[in-house]
């Protein structure tokens, strides 16, 4: 089996931070005042907003993946889904659509996502080609939603998909470390942020300031 460092080369790989989003992490936001607990989405922001730096600092890019819901997309099959349909999150050009703690840089493409895999309907994949990119590094919110939604349809797109274990939270401790599990039994490597920045230290060099 490849090591960790082949996985997270940065002239290859690319970050896709998956809906770091007021509505998904702040208490006030729609998915905290539905009673779900935010604390960890909150508590891993820091450790997040350092990864994102020293990533950064190596030249792998970052690819940031917004929420967006709005009438033209909500399909009657995606609202059915809901217990409440009338519950509302990530509307467009509201403060809960926004990113919570972190910014995308001028450079740093955003890609707008309707459904739980931000691979379905949108230009991820496109961009990924772009870059030339082969392997994917996952994290965000939550973590057995959206960003394991994003991970295996990565994986079948045939990226190698490295899925972060504490730059991801959830809302239910189990089911976060029941998806962290199955990715690793199956899908690709699980890493801790400092064990990929120590992997970038010891294996890459730093690429030139800008």
């Amino acid at each position: 089996m490849r090591n960790l460092s082949e996985f997270v080369a940065p002239s290859k790989t690319a970050i896709l931070v998956v809906d770091v989003q007021n509505d998904f992490c702040e208490p006030a936001g729609a998915s905290g005042k539905a009673g779900r607990n935010t604390d960890a989405a909150m508590a891993m922001i820091p450790t997040l907003q350092r990864f994102l730096g020293a990533a950064r600092e190596h030249g792998t890019n970052v690819i940031f993946i917004q929420t967006i819901h709005e009438p033209s997309t909500d399909s009657d099959a995606w609202i059915g889904r809901r217990s409440n349909p009338d519950a509302k999150n990530c509307l467009k050009g509201t403060w809960g659509a926004e990113f919570t703690g972190i910014a995308p840089r001028d450079s740093e493409p955003v890609v707008i996502k309707h459904r739980y895999s931000a691979f379905v309907n949108t230009r991820l994949d496109s961009v990924l080609r772009t870059l030339n990119v082969e392997n994917i590094i996952v994290l965000g919110v939550a973590t057995n939603v959206c960003v394991e939604s994003t991970a295996r349809h990565g994986f079948m797109l045939d990226y190698n998909t490295v899925f972060v274990s504490d730059c991801s939270a959830g809302y239910d401790q189990a089911a976060h470390d029941m998806t962290l599990r199955t990715h690793a039994m199956h899908f690709g490597p699980v890493a801790t942020a400092q064990e990929i920045v120590d992997t970038w230290a010891a294996t890459h060099s730093v690429a030139a300031a800008v």
